[in-house]
């Protein structure tokens, strides 16, 4: 039995509210996660569960927040990425259709100067202990979600950044392959070796309508869950919508 999930930076959830009732009803995915809510808990829209959907939500007011939203329920297994000690909405994990999914928002790294990006190769170091751990207690398991890394530079478009920037920082780039090295699978390179297959566009300069995008959202399946893929598709239809998101889906589908 298949199953579909997607990964989609909305940001704000509120503001976004529509677009992503508009997608499930259309897509029907058995799982959507969500990052950058800029949404407290409470205040997670009722209208997904209204809609069919089991939501797991670990909220902040005007910053940062990930959600979960699943046809069937789940098991909520952490609502913080262990071995993280910053105080942030960002990681939240769960328990379904036999696998372990975390969802994750990773530090930009560009504000806050030197401390902004130790924080955010202090997040990719727990994240690669948080791999070692499900792969030692033989778990199938991904994460997903908003990176905030350009893998290579074939993961941005020409012009896109700038050198320094911490999406591209070789600090970055090497906390990106070390989770490879454990032994995950990066999915849309697994059936798209090559190319230009970008999941965010910035609002300014036209970048959207020049395609000059970044590959930042992304999916990482651990060996036996790599052998269950399927497809894995950027829905760039949803960022010609009115007043979108600077983020598009990112749809995977495990036989």
């Amino acid at each position: 039995m298949s199953f579909t999930f997607a990964s989609w930076n909305v940001n704000s959830i509120r503001q976004r509210e529509r677009h992503v009732l508009d997608w499930l009803d259309r897509k029907k995915p058995d799982l959507l996660c969500l990052q950058e809510l800029k949404c407290e808990t409470a205040l997670f829209p009722r209208s997904f569960a209204d809609a069919g959907y089991h939501p797991v939500v670990v909220g902040q007011k005007a910053y940062n927040g990930v959600a979960m939203l699943s046809r069937d329920p789940v098991e909520l297994r952490c609502d913080k990425l262990p071995g993280f000690a910053h105080d942030a909405a960002r990681y939240v994990e769960i328990g379904v259709a036999g696998m372990v999914i975390g969802n994750l928002y990773l530090p930009n790294g560009n504000s806050g100067g030197a401390t902004g990006f130790a924080t955010k190769r202090a997040f990719l170091d727990a994240l690669a202990g948080r791999a070692r751990s499900l792969l030692d207690e033989e778990e199938d398991f991904l994460f997903t979600g908003d990176f905030n890394v350009c893998p290579t530079d074939e993961d941005y478009a020409p012009g896109a950044l700038s050198p320094d920037d911490a999406l591209l920082r070789p600090e970055s780039r090497a906390g990106w392959r070390r989770l490879l090295w454990l032994g995950l699978t990066d999915a849309l390179r697994a059936v798209a070796p090559s190319g230009r297959h970008y999941t965010y566009y910035d609002y300014q300069n036209a970048a959207f309508q020049r395609n000059a995008g970044l590959r930042i959202d992304h999916a990482l399946l651990s060996p036996r869950l790599a052998e269950r893929l399927v497809s894995v598709t950027p829905d760039r239809d949803e960022r010609a919508k009115e007043q979108p998101s600077d983020h598009v889906p990112l749809v995977v589908t495990l036989s």
